[in-house]
């Protein structure tokens, strides 16, 4: 599953002030947990509509589109039990 995540202008601006001291920034961390969690699911939900027991070696990738989104894919491979 992939999903492209962005935060409001306000709180990419407070974040690009967090670069200046160093820190985790909160508003990017909590953006790419919920990203992951999204395309967790729609993979889970792809692989169930294929009749999968399983999915095995799942991996995540991401991307930046633009200036403030985030693109998170998750992929593995859908198995089916004998």
């Amino acid at each position: 599953g992939s999903v492209v995540w962005s935060k409001n202008i306000g709180k990419d601006i407070l974040s690009g002030l967090k670069t200046v001291v160093g820190g985790e920034i909160k508003g990017y961390t909590e953006m790419m947990n919920e990203a992951r969690a999204i395309s967790t699911k729609r993979m889970a939900d792809e692989a169930e509509t294929m009749g999968a027991d399983a999915i095995v070696n799942i991996r995540y990738a991401t991307s930046s589109i633009m200036n403030g989104t985030s693109e998170v894919i998750c992929y593995g491979t859908a198995v089916k039990f004998k």
